[in-house]
């Protein structure tokens, strides 16, 4: 056949001979889960531009958001996360990638605000670091499904201030809600930080122009990041939230599971603290987090 020859396949027989074309482009990959991965995704690519019968203006719209995405992007910000996040893909990937175990705490999305170089606390600290909200005490015990405590867990705890700020979104160098610790030999820790409170994802770049234009909130409920790790033990990244909070249902990036709504007692000013710290005339919060981790591999 030569270039001005027509085919005579129908529209629908080209649309799905090229989407067998690019597939077959991928025969000679070596990494056979690459080969799955690419394999899919075209699969479904093709098959999403072919459902709505995506235009090329459109297509040129949504090329021009992802540029918009990576320019915003830097190394105190990163868009993409917030995308996969609104999108519920961080979400799914997670519902995916941690197959129930026993009873084990359940994880949700990371967030684009973690710093793996975070201060460490000993138990009893303050993670608040000068940041501003009611104080709150936070304990548990980390133990393996098993029952068994969990001595030398790395607990990394991460959250906002009562402005729905985290550290990283201010111009300056300041550290604040943000700390690690390690469980005792009993597998208990403690900590005060900063009762959670409700606060917008990052809006004022292009996924929040598309959280706009589909009439979505950006609001997070209210909440408090962990990330433990242990030796031999499954890597969990949770949040704890706050029982009572209105935003449980409608939180912008889909990281509310039932079993990680928390009681965070309120106390009156001059309540006595676990700890005897003098917090003046100011109240304060209590809520108990027990984290049980699963094997690895599990």
């Amino acid at each position: 056949m030569t270039s001005t020859t027509r085919s005579n396949l129908t529209p629908e027989e080209v649309e799905q001979r090229l989407t067998e074309t690019v597939i077959a482009s991928f025969s000679g990959t070596s990494d056979e889960r690459l080969k799955e991965l690419m394999t899919s995704l075209v699969t479904h690519l093709h098959g999403f531009i072919r459902d709505v019968r995506l235009t090329e203006e459109e297509w040129n719209q949504a090329i021009a958001f992802l540029t918009a995405v990576g320019h915003i992007t830097d190394d105190r910000r990163q868009e993409f996360i917030l995308l996969s996040d609104v999108l519920g893909a961080s979400m799914q990937t997670i519902n995916v990638s941690n197959t129930p175990y026993k009873d084990a705490t359940e994880a949700t999305v990371f967030g684009p605000f973690f710093v793996d170089d975070a201060p460490r606390i000993d138990n009893g600290g303050d993670i608040a670091g000068g940041g501003v909200g009611q104080p709150a005490w936070v304990e548990g015990v980390v133990r393996d499904t098993d029952g068994n405590p969990v001595p030398g867990a790395r607990i990394e705890v991460w959250e906002a201030d009562e402005d729905g700020l985290y550290d990283v979104q201010h111009d300056d160098e300041r550290v604040y809600g943000r700390a690690h610790l390690f469980s005792e030999d009993d597998g208990s820790f403690r900590f005060w930080g900063l009762t959670p409170t409700p606060y917008p994802i990052p809006d004022d770049g292009p996924v929040g122009a598309l959280l706009a234009a589909t009439g979505r909130s950006p609001m997070r409920a209210s909440h408090l990041h962990f990330m433990v790790t242990a030796p031999g033990l499954r890597t969990l990244v949770t949040h704890i939230f706050v029982t009572g909070d209105e935003l449980l249902a409608t939180d912008s990036v889909f990281g509310v599971k039932e079993s990680l709504i928390k009681d965070f007692e309120q106390q009156e000013p001059g309540t006595p603290t676990p700890d005897g710290r003098d917090l003046g005339d100011a109240s304060w919060s209590r809520a108990r987090f027990d984290i049980v981790l699963a094997p690895e591999g599990a």
